[in-house]
C-alpha cells in the first residue's frame, strides 16, 4: 500500500501524528513539501509601487533553513523529501495519480487556506484513504470542555475553561524510522527561496528549535525570569524566540510543554514559567477562534461585525512601513521589522496600535504587512491580534490605544532602543 504526506506547517518528524500513522499503515511513503507560488507574488495589500512579493527575503530564508533541516532529519530515519513549486493542489494531484497513492495524510490546521486545499484533494478523490490529524495546538478539538460553535469569544473565559476543566496530556508520538519511499528525482533547488542568511540567530528547521529551548530553558535558565523580561524591545535572551519555530511547525506546542514541565519539576515552577504557558494558551485561544469563524478573521468589521470607517492611505502606509510616521518608538520597531524580520510583542502593540488610531488606517493592511515580513507569522495569532488592536476582534474593551510617549518612557527610558533603529 502506498501513502503520501503533505507537509505543511508541520516541518518536523518527531510529534507528527500523521506523518505517524501513515507510517504505520503503508508499505512505501513519499513525503513532499510544495512552495505555493502564489506567496512569491504580490498581494493585494501591497499598494506600493514597488510591488514586493508577498514573503520577505527573511522569510524564504528561514522557510528554506526548515526545509533542508526537514530533509535531513528525514533522510537520518530512511526517507526522503521532494520538493516541488506551484499550485500546491494541481501538484498533489498529478503525484497521487502518477504514484498510484492508496493513503494521503496531512496535518489539521486552522488557516483557510489549509482548509480549503485539504476538502479539495479529499472530494477529488472519493475512494482514497485520508488520515487528518492536528499537530498544531496543545489541545485536541475534543478536548476542549465546549462545542467549537459555543467557544468563548474572549480570551478570559477561555482561558478559565480549560484550565479548570482540561487536564493536558503531553504524550508526543516518536518515529524511529520510516518504510521505504519511491524511487524517484528528490533534487530540488532551495536558491529561488534562500537569499543567504539574513538572520544571525534564528536558523531555520527543528534542528534549531530543539537547541533554543536547550539554550533558554536548560542553560541560560531564561525561562524563569521570563515574565520580568518578556516586554523587552531588541536583543535575544528577553524571551523565548520559539514563536518562529512554532509558526512553520519546526517545534510543537506540545513539545514545548513537555520541556516546560520537566525545567518546572527539576528546576523552578514560578510565576515565569507558567506565563509561557499562558502566552501558549493565547495562541490556542486565537487558533481555535480562526477554525470558529474562518473567514472573519480577515473581514474590515472583524469577528464583531463593528463597522470601521478607516481607509487607506498610500502616503501614510508607507511612512509607516518605512518607519518614517515621526512616532520614534514605532518608527524604531518598523526599521528594526524590515531589516531582521522580527519584532518584539510589545513593539506589535504599538505599531498597530498607532497603525489604527493616530494613522487611522485600514488594519488589515497592517496585518497584510506583518505576514510578509514576519519569520514568525502564524495565520491565526497575526490577524487575531491585529483585530484586537483595531478593536473589533477578542477585546471586550475594543478601542484599545496605547500612549506611544508613555509607553516609550516605560520601555526605553533611555531612548537606546530608538537611538539604534533611528
Amino acid at each position: 500500500m502506498k501513502g503520501l504526506h503533505w507537509f505543511r506547517q508541520d516541518l518536523r518528524v518527531q510529534d507528527n501524528p500523521a506523518l505517524f500513522k501513515l507510517n504505520q499503515e503503508v508499505t512505501e511513503m513519499l513525503c513532499v513539501y510544495i512552495i505555493d507560488s502564489a506567496l512569491l507574488e504580490p498581494d493585494r495589500f501591497n499598494v506600493s509601487s514597488t510591488k514586493p512579493v508577498s514573503l520577505s527575503t527573511h522569510r524564504q530564508q528561514f522557510l528554506a533553513e526548515s526545509l533542508l533541516d526537514l530533509q535531513s532529519n528525514l533522510n537520518k530515519l530512511g526517507q526522503k523529501l521532494l520538493i516541488k513549486c506551484g499550485n500546491p493542489n494541481q501538484i498533489l494531484n498529478e503525484l497521487i495519480e502518477e504514484h498510484e497513492v492508496d493513503v494521503i495524510s496531512a496535518s489539521w490546521h486552522c488557516g483557510q487556506n489549509e482548509q480549503h486545499q485539504w476538502q479539495s484533494v479529499t472530494e477529488r478523490y472519493p475512494n482514497k484513504s485520508f488520515i487528518y490529524e492536528n499537530a498544531a495546538t496543545l489541545y485536541r478539538l475534543q478536548e476542549l470542555p465546549f462545542a467549537l460553535e459555543n467557544m468563548p469569544d474572549t480570551f478570559l473565559p477561555f482561558r478559565k475553561k480549560i484550565e479548570k476543566y482540561v487536564e493536558l496530556d503531553l504524550k508526543v508520538l516518536h518515529i524511529d524510522d520510516f518504510v521505504s519511499c519511491p524511487e524517484i528525482d528528490y533534487e530540488y533547488s532551495l536558491k529561488a527561496l534562500s537569499q543567504g542568511h539574513s538572520n544571525e540567530e534564528y536558523t531555520g528547521g527543528a534542528s534549531a528549535a530543539l537547541a533554543r529551548i536547550q539554550e533558554y530553558f536548560w542553560q541560560s535558565d531564561g525561562i524563569a525570569d521570563y515574565k520580568e523580561t518578556r516586554n523587552g524591545l531588541d536583543g535575544w535572551d528577553f524571551s523565548s524566540r520559539l514563536s518562529a519555530w512554532l509558526a512553520n511547525g519546526s517545534i510543537s506546542a506540545r513539545q514545548i510543554m513537555l520541556e516546560l514541565k520537566a525545567y518546572e519539576q527539576q528546576r523552578t515552577k514560578n510565576d515565569s514559567t507558567y506565563w509561557l504557558f499562558f502566552e501558549l494558551l493565547w495562541r490556542e485561544f486565537f487558533h481555535w477562534q480562526h477554525a470558529k469563524h474562518g473567514k472573519l478573521f480577515f473581514d474590515k468589521n472583524g469577528v464583531q461585525g463593528k463597522h470601521l470607517s478607516s481607509s487607506i492611505q498610500t502616503q501614510k502606509f508607507e511612512q509607516w512601513k518605512s518607519g518614517t510616521t515621526g512616532y520614534a518608538i514605532v518608527d524604531a520597531c518598523m526599521r528594526q521589522l524590515k531589516q531582521t524580520g522580527f519584532m518584539s510583542n510589545r513593539g506589535r502593540q504599538l505599531v498597530a496600535s498607532c497603525f489604527v488610531h493616530e494613522l487611522d488606517l485600514d488594519w488589515r493592511y497592517g496585518a497584510a504587512y506583518f505576514e510578509q515580513q514576519l519569520i514568525d507569522f502564524d495565520v491565526a495569532s497575526n490577524y487575531g491580534n491585529w483585530q484586537y488592536l483595531a478593536g473589533v476582534g477578542a477585546d471586550p474593551r475594543g478601542h484599545r490605544q496605547f500612549n506611544l510617549e508613555k509607553q516609550t518612557d516605560t520601555y526605553d527610558p533611555q531612548r537606546h532602543f530608538i537611538n539604534k533603529w533611528c
